[in-house]
């Protein structure tokens, strides 16, 4: 076989408390009004621990739907959509029945919603459960990073950025006299800012724990606030750690630099040009702001179609949105993170085979393999965030893609 067998809540407590792989959700219809609260307090960030106390009803049911539950912005597409050929079915990935029974169990013990796989530029087999369409925007998590990672090259190539080595406190000037000083936009880009930080959801003391404890000062992004509360354990530059609110301060870096919202900046640079097929959401914060690190929702298609824009190097209508050399430079290791084989560049996961993936909690994948010209993308809901034997399952799923393909180009 080819591998083994309404709520309410707080959008920025939600990826706070999540965000540690990607983002809060999106739906299948159109979201809501943008509305921004000024309303702060404990009460409200005390609601966001409730998404991880979801049952496995309400993540199939409200992940969706994120973005009507809360304040979202909309990258809107453009009038022209990206076709997306239907390719040569993979029937040698399910070459018996047996094989196909395996997929399907994956499919319904692994709680997938989509499975895509695009092959040189070509869909070679697209697959929905729990609900889902081509049409169902579903929540992207920590996907939102590699997304964000895109936006910080086109404002560097734009001007909005002087350099990947300008420091951060030059465009969040919140952050000066904090541990930010003297970190620069490439340390942020590949967590190596030396700042501490405790992502453990399971630690009362960790630092993702007591952001959800945090009041945020009115008119003041959270994260910026949060983040001049913490200290340096290392030399920027100098050690990977995985940290989210990073993340997040990218996003809040291309808001002040652009003077625009993610999702404007997100439409005008990739979403409308590059031909998305349907408005994506990314929701927003207390003030407004979208989070870099999560938040983001697209269709299964368009996850698609942006793992596809990376194998282009960032070219939309013949230009590249980001500068000469950058998507080589994103996509490949940068540092280590301590497992063989495996590494970190700008928001990316790379892997010493040349591949490289964008990763969510509760199983969202974009694994692109750039040999292959392969773009493999999941959305899902696992029974857990980040479960081992879960991950381990995914990857059987990859590698026995990888060799369908070359037994079937």
């Amino acid at each position: 076989m080819p591998f083994m067998t309404k709520h309410r809540t707080n959008p920025l407590l939600c990826l706070a408390l999540l965000g540690g792989v990607t983002g809060c959700g999106s739906g299948g219809g159109e979201p809501t009004t943008p509305v921004v609260t000024d309303s702060i307090g404990k009460d409200i960030f005390a609601r966001g621990a409730e998404v991880l106390t979801w049952t496995q009803a309400q993540k199939v049911a409200s992940f969706p739907v994120m973005d009507t539950l809360f304040p979202a912005h909309i990258a809107r597409r453009g009038p022209t959509v990206r076709a997306l050929p239907t390719g040569l079915p993979l029937t040698t990935l399910t070459p018996t029945p047996a094989a196909q029974q395996a997929l399907d169990d994956f499919i319904v013990s692994q709680q997938v919603a989509g499975l895509l796989i695009l092959h040189n530029g070509n869909v070679r087999l697209e697959r929905y459960a729990l609900g889902q369409t081509a049409n169902s925007r579903w929540t992207s998590w920590s996907i939102a990073k590699s997304v964000t990672q895109l936006l910080v090259g086109a404002a560097i190539k734009d001007g909005y950025i002087s350099s990947i080595d300008a420091l951060v406190t030059a465009y969040i000037p919140q952050l000066r006299g904090t541990a930010y000083d003297g970190v620069t936009v490439r340390q942020m880009l590949t967590m190596t800012s030396g700042v501490a930080w405790n992502e453990n959801y399971t630690d009362p003391n960790s630092d993702i724990v007591r952001f959800t404890r945090y009041i945020p000062v009115q008119g003041l992004d959270a994260n910026v606030g949060f983040a001049s509360t913490l200290r340096r354990e290392a030399a920027p530059g100098s050690r990977w750690q995985y940290k989210t609110p990073e993340s997040n301060l990218l996003g809040s870096l291309v808001i002040a630099a652009t003077n625009r919202p993610l999702a404007t900046y997100l439409s005008e640079k990739v979403w409308a040009p590059y031909g998305m097929e349907r408005d994506a959401t990314w929701l927003v914060d207390h003030v407004g702001h979208e989070q870099g690190g999560a938040g983001f929702q697209a269709t299964l298609r368009d996850f698609a179609r942006f793992g596809q824009l990376m194998l282009d190097n960032g070219v939309v209508n013949g230009q590249s949105v980001v500068p000469a050399g950058w998507i080589d430079a994103a996509t490949r290791t940068r540092y280590g993170i301590g497992v063989p084989g495996r590494g970190y560049g700008y928001q990316f996961w790379t892997f010493d085979d040349g591949t490289y993936q964008a990763r969510g909690l509760w199983g969202q994948l974009i694994h692109i393999d750039p040999a292959r010209h392969l773009v493999v993308v999941v959305i899902g809901a696992w029974t857990q965030p980040d479960a081992s034997a879960s991950h381990d399952l995914q990857k059987q799923l990859v590698a026995a893609i990888s060799a369908a393909v070359d037994v079937q180009p």
